[in-house]
């Protein structure tokens, strides 16, 4: 047997059982139907049948799926139901995403809530999800790197042109200085027309950002 360090063992063993004691205390579930399932898995056989990858094209958020079925019902609980800890499952699926198509970039911004829905929600999900992606990338996480000036109309209720205009100029960067020069990654959970991305991007752009590229869980319009 090849020798071993012990205080590998130990470490491994320590690994091992704080796996144990989480799996105990919180039993890994189906992010769409709270289904068990393994660690090292988001959704549960049936629900990740529904998942339909996306064709990441130049010029499109990057994504890891189109919006339907296990995904667009993780992504509403996660959004909706009071449920951050769906950040963790989503996140991984963003880290994969970014870590196989994301270039180089300096710094990660999460497309921000205006104050007022903050307070009502409690969390960000879009800065749940940067998070995951600044982990993977290695690089800081902005979160507040930009402000939402208007609490605007969501946007889920609004036609195509609504969108882009509701969304128009809401958003300002906090501290250009921060963003001059630097190639920056934008994360949001769902991307339909994509006119928030948008916005914040000329936003970031304009506050001297030398390149932004735009990502999320899920785009509508895909497969």
């Amino acid at each position: 047997m090849p020798h071993v360090r012990p205080f590998l063992l130990v470490s491994l063993a320590a690994r091992a059982l704080a796996r144990a004691v989480l799996d105990t205390l919180s039993p890994p579930a189906c992010a769409a139907c709270d289904a068990p399932v393994r660690r090292d898995r988001v959704f549960c056989a049936p629900c990740a049948a529904s998942v339909h990858r996306t064709a990441n094209e130049p010029g499109a958020p990057l994504a890891f799926a189109a919006y339907g079925g296990a995904v667009a019902a993780a992504l509403r609980r996660f959004k909706y139901g009071e449920r951050p800890d769906l950040g963790r499952p989503l996140g991984h699926l963003l880290r994969g995403v970014v870590r196989e198509q994301a270039p180089e970039v300096d710094l990660v911004v999460p497309v921000p809530l205006h104050p007022r829905k903050l307070a009502e929600r409690g969390y960000n999900q879009a800065a749940l999800l940067a998070q995951a992606a600044a982990d993977e990338l290695d690089v800081p996480l902005a979160a507040r790197a930009l402000v939402r000036l208007r609490d605007t109309t969501q946007q889920a209720s609004l036609g195509r042109a609504e969108r882009h205009t509701n969304v128009a100029r809401a958003f300002v960067a906090r501290s250009p200085r921060a963003l001059q020069g630097r190639k920056v990654l934008l994360v949001d959970d769902v991307a339909t027309t994509g006119a928030t991305l948008s916005a914040c991007r000329d936003a970031l752009v304009e506050a001297g950002a030398r390149d932004v590229i735009t990502s999320c869980v899920a785009r509508a319009g895909d497969g």
